[in-house]
């Protein structure tokens, strides 16, 4: 069966006056129709590249894909000609970016606005696209949505905006939906609110949706699978419930005991974490918010730059549990089993010098890891 979406070894690299940035290093994930994927990482790990090289509207110059596959129902969006592209994007598949202020024609009302969408790819007109407008504006539950059709972007609060992207990549019904940071800047309520609007959109239009977040507590109920990703490159995919549960990569590890806990009052404290700092001969780095008032845990140092990529695997200088292999030999994506009678390593068929592979674990879950077992039982 054809996947909706499918990312293949995907490179992109920036020109810049210090040299070239290789801000995406072989990424391969996707997703199938009516499922969610959710994509996590640090600021500037090459999420929103990602999905900007996806979607075809990636800066170029400086940015330019060197290399991979996009399929979109089998076909490659690479290879199209541009107008080919273009009736593509909107129609079968749209973006929800993630500064809606900035995103949205300010000198032109949002119902004009959503309205062009209907005159431009139905052939509408003025009059019945407004009239749909207003209708898709009242979908995502924007109250008065006929008075409001005349209003303005700064005319309405951070979450109505973000409906409004909302609305606007799902005026055309896509089969897929790339929302990248959707929640940024919002409330934990209206976060909520827009997330739920989400899920039930997907749902009742059994559309795939590639979710962009650094938030883990955003996509733990409305995610299918994560890909977690790192210095531009997947470093673990897992579905949802066993990524949070037993996470297989240490970075994945350090994102989760880096959210507060009401029930621990700080940070996440999961087992095992403070014990990683003698396994590689670091120092442990304390309790990660044990106890009430406890200091939060963060991920020591800052991710690397991508115009000087460290040796072997790019998260060792900041790994409590790296060792020698990992500060010469980068970790190819290993097949991960969780049956702890038939654990074994697998490597996928990776390039070990990009650290991606193209095979799924049996239970779906894939590590960049050299220690990924004893990560995994930690």
């Amino acid at each position: 069966m054809t996947r909706l979406l499918e990312v293949r070894d995907l490179r992109v690299q920036f020109r810049t006056r210090d040299g070239i940035a290789e801000a995406v290093g072989g990424v391969s994930y996707g997703v199938d129709a009516g499922r969610t994927l959710a994509v996590l990482g640090e600021s500037g790990s090459g999420k929103s590249v990602t999905a900007q090289a996806v979607m075809g509207i990636l800066d170029s110059p400086p940015g330019r894909i060197t290399g991979g596959e996009v399929l979109f129902r089998g076909r490659d969006l690479l290879t199209m000609r541009a107008e080919q592209r273009r009736r593509i994007r909107g129609a079968a598949m749209a973006m929800i970016f993630q500064d809606a202020l900035s995103a949205l024609n300010p000198v032109i009302t949002v119902g004009a606005q959503l309205a062009e969408m209907y005159e431009v790819h139905r052939g509408m007109s003025r009059g019945d696209a407004q009239r749909r407008a207003v209708e898709l504006m009242d979908r995502v539950r924007i109250p008065a949505a006929g008075q409001r059709a005349g209003d303005y972007p700064h005319q309405f609060s951070g979450g109505m905006r973000q409906r409004i992207m909302i609305a606007m990549a799902m005026a055309l019904e896509p089969d897929l939906i790339i929302a990248d940071e959707p929640t940024t800047a919002l409330d934990v309520t209206v976060q909520a609110q827009v997330m739920d609007l989400l899920a039930e959109l997907r749902r009742e239009y059994a559309m795939g949706l590639v979710l962009i977040t650094h938030d883990l507590g955003v996509v733990a109920d409305v995610a299918d699978t994560i890909a977690v990703m790192y210095a531009g490159r997947i470093v673990e995919t897992a579905p949802v419930r066993d990524l949070y549960r037993r996470p297989a990569h240490p970075y994945t590890r350090g994102l989760l005991d880096s959210v507060p806990r009401v029930d621990h009052g700080g940070g996440q404290a999961r087992r095992g974490h403070a014990d990683h700092g003698r396994h590689g001969g670091h120092e442990s780095h304390g309790v990660h918010g044990a106890h009430r008032g406890g200091k939060l845990y963060a991920i020591r140092g800052a991710p690397p730059s991508p115009l000087t990529m460290p040796s072997g695997c790019p998260f060792h200088p900041r790994c409590p549990r790296a060792q020698e292999v990992c500060r010469v030999e980068r970790p190819p994506l290993y097949e991960v089993t969780t049956d702890a009678g038939t654990d074994a390593v697998a490597n996928t068929g990776a390039d070990t010098e990009s650290g991606i592979g193209s095979g799924i674990g049996s239970d779906g879950r894939t590590s960049a890891c050299h220690f990924w077992k004893e990560e995994l039982h930690a």
